[in-house]
């Protein structure tokens, strides 16, 4: 099921029932390599996308040539719902990675949209947790120190990724490279290089290639002053993302 991770471990949950409306609202799927460009900044668009594998980014390119990463996207997110009410975007959609997107014509978001009140109030509540999402990044750059910005976006990824069976709370993969990572933070190549050697001998966390291991998920979260309330997470997967939950069980 291609919408099998959408809103999966929120506290606004969507139905069996409703995925199956969702499932049928997909016009086709669609295949992107790795820096490919999915909308262009200023686009029209008359679909908007779910991502089903990868990760994507939305980023504003800048006057100066410059990418701002503005959000990094899972399995599970509508990449660009709000396009379905502003029509035209305001920043580009990226694949990150190698990713697969399901379509959904705007049309037949408008036939949710008069045939099912409530799972139309799911999309919105879908819209309202990539805003509360963005306050959080704006938050991190604006509050917190090098080590405390990089600790709090792998919680944030963490967090996300166990919401949807990716992690285990413990070990997660994340295809960015530290440069990425430091387009995320607002730091340099150099200086996400040295956070992240300090998290490994702080015995916080251990990042090789595109593994990601918590060594410390308690101690990690302290660092980054993270607290998963703007994800809107379900408690028991809330409660797992800091370190106090039970594991999974198999």
């Amino acid at each position: 099921m291609l919408t099998q991770n959408v809103l999966r471990n929120r506290t606004a949950e969507v139905t069996e029932s409703e995925r199956a409306i969702l499932e049928k609202a997909i016009s086709h799927t669609r295949s992107y390599a790795a820096g490919q460009t999915v909308v262009r900044q200023d686009a029209t668009v008359g679909a908007s996308t779910l991502l089903v594998e990868g990760l994507m980014t939305r980023h504003v390119d800048a006057s100066d040539g410059r990418r701002h990463l503005v959000s990094i996207h899972v399995p599970g997110d509508f990449v660009d719902l709000h396009a379905y009410a502003l029509r035209q975007l305001d920043h580009a959609v990226g694949a990150l990675t190698d990713c697969v997107v399901a379509v959904f014509p705007h049309e037949a978001l408008r036939r949710i949209e008069k045939q099912h009140p409530r799972l139309t109030r799911r999309l919105w509540f879908s819209t309202l947790l990539d805003a509360a999402t963005h306050r959080q990044w704006v938050v991190r750059l604006a509050n917190l120190n090098a080590l405390q910005r990089v600790a709090n976006f792998l919680c944030e990824m963490n967090a996300r990724l166990l919401a949807i069976g990716r992690s285990d709370g413990m070990r997660f993969e994340l295809a960015m490279t530290q440069a990425d990572i430091g387009d995320v933070c607002g730091l340099t190549n150099v200086h996400v290089n040295r956070v992240v050697r300090q998290l490994r001998e702080r015995e916080l966390c251990s990042i090789r290639s595109a593994q990601v291991q918590i060594l410390d998920p308690q101690g990690l979260a302290r660092a980054g002053q993270f607290r998963p309330d703007y994800l809107y997470l379900n408690q028991p997967t809330a409660s797992r993302a800091v370190g106090s939950g039970a594991p999974a069980t198999p």
